[in-house]
């Protein structure tokens, strides 16, 4: 049976809301107190399926006999190629079936290969060396147009016609859960003479998913649109934190750069795109039409829902602040690594694209507080009381997607922070 196959059933208990049943099988990195050594394992359900244990008694084997998930990142896995991914994940959607009995009979091996994911730390999942950041959301780019520059032409001349996006720092691009530290920067107030120096009083949140390049370039040799698909392992969800003030004073004429750098949330599991295939959709209609190096057809996005959830410190109940959906993007994954490239530029393994706010058509859609509370001017309440203009310390957001299917869903479970002080 085909690992999508929506009638496929796993041994392992997987709960109907899991974001890990056995259509899904992401791949992330773990450690355990009794063995901290960083892995490469799979999730499903509430536990995680160790492959360097699989791998060790020789029920996955990669080409040559390497050894690829005794690994603390995925990048050499990665970089084995899309077929080797297809049938790893086929041989292990075969293990984990519930009429399969190679593991689920063996209860030693079981016992060994499976670790409840709440005694389980998860470690950034690939080595990152290149980070771009892309602003491919017409809705997003629309409102803040709207909010800073002309109302009447709030897109930038160039917005319709490619795939805005810049160089960001893969340095502080960091695992779900790592606390955010509020940075400190160089702001002017409207009336103000001159900058000052101190903490964001704007620290914001940036709604996102990214891909993993999972087959690189040459320089020289771009990636034309058509084959970009199979450049591209998978997808995380992201929150690329970002301090409002400060980048407002500073993004004149280069772009943003103390104002993003501080920290990148990713999620920890990495959901392929072979797993996302049953989702696919066609993206938003293209007007003009792009250059022929850009221009697409078909299921070029994909139908995944997501939230963001806010809850100040000391409080019992998150406040969901947007719910949206991936598929309002207006420039695709492939158009966006087709343009990355088209100059030349060489991209490598494990590279980190980012999607840019994913904002939809509705107020409650706006993937960034800077849209949902327009810069400040309408603050959004919160349940339990108390209202929230930006970020404040103690605050934790939780960005969580998923899609849906008959019966189950393919979930990238969530990528959390919490913003501490800035220091003084």
């Amino acid at each position: 049976m085909h690992p999508n196959d929506p009638s496929l059933k796993s041994f392992v208990e997987v709960a109907a809301d899991s974001h890990f049943p056995i259509q899904n099988l992401p791949f992330g990195v773990f450690s355990t107190d009794a063995e901290p050594a960083p892995r490469i394992g799979v999730a499903i359900g509430d536990q995680i399926l160790d492959l360097a244990v699989l791998e060790k008694v020789s029920l996955l084997a990669a080409p040559a006999g390497s050894r690829v998930f005794n690994q603390p990142s995925l990048n050499a896995f990665i970089a084995l190629g899309q077929d080797v991914w297809r049938e790893t994940r086929a041989s292990i959607s075969e293990l984990l079936r519930h009429d399969s009995p190679r593991l689920r009979d063996d209860q030693d091996l079981r016992a060994r290969a499976l670790v409840p994911m709440a005694e389980a730390t998860l470690h950034l999942p690939v080595e990152i060396g290149g980070y771009t950041d892309f602003y491919s959301s017409k809705e997003h780019a629309t409102n803040v147009g709207m909010m800073f520059r002309d109302p009447k032409n709030a897109l930038l001349p160039n917005w319709l016609h490619l795939p805005v996006g810049y160089n960001g720092r893969a340095s502080s691009v960091v695992v779900s859960g790592t606390p955010v530290r509020r940075p400190n920067g160089q702001t002017k107030a409207p009336n103000a003479e001159s900058p000052s120096f101190g903490p964001s009083a704007k620290l914001d949140i940036e709604l996102e998913t990214a891909f993993i390049v999972g087959e690189g370039n040459a320089l020289g040799e771009p990636i034309p649109v058509a084959e970009a698909d199979r450049h591209i392992f998978g997808m995380v969800l992201m929150n690329d934190w970002s301090a409002r003030d400060i980048q407002q004073w500073e993004y004149v004429p280069l772009g943003p750069f103390n104002s993003k750098g501080f920290a990148t949330s990713i999620s920890p599991w990495v959901v392929t795109m072979d797993a996302l295939e049953p989702f696919r959709v066609e993206g938003p209609a293209q007007n003009p039409e792009p250059l022929p190096y850009l221009r697409q057809e078909g299921k070029t996005s994909v139908d995944l829902h997501l939230e963001v959830t806010l809850k100040p410190e000391g409080t019992a109940e998150a406040t969901t602040i947007c719910r949206t959906n991936f598929r309002h993007m207006y420039w695709s994954m492939a158009q966006q690594l087709a343009h990355h490239t088209g100059s030349g530029c060489n991209t490598r393994v494990g590279d980190l694209m980012g999607s840019g706010t994913i904002s939809g058509p509705e107020p409650d859609s706006f993937g960034s507080l800077l849209e949902l509370t327009w810069n400040g001017q309408r603050p959004l309440t919160l349940t339990g009381g108390g209202e929230r203009s930006f970020l404040e310390d103690g605050d934790e957001v939780v960005i969580t997607g998923w899609c849906q299917g008959e019966g189950y869903r393919v979930g990238f479970g969530a990528v959390t922070g919490r913003i501490t002080p800035a220091l003084k």
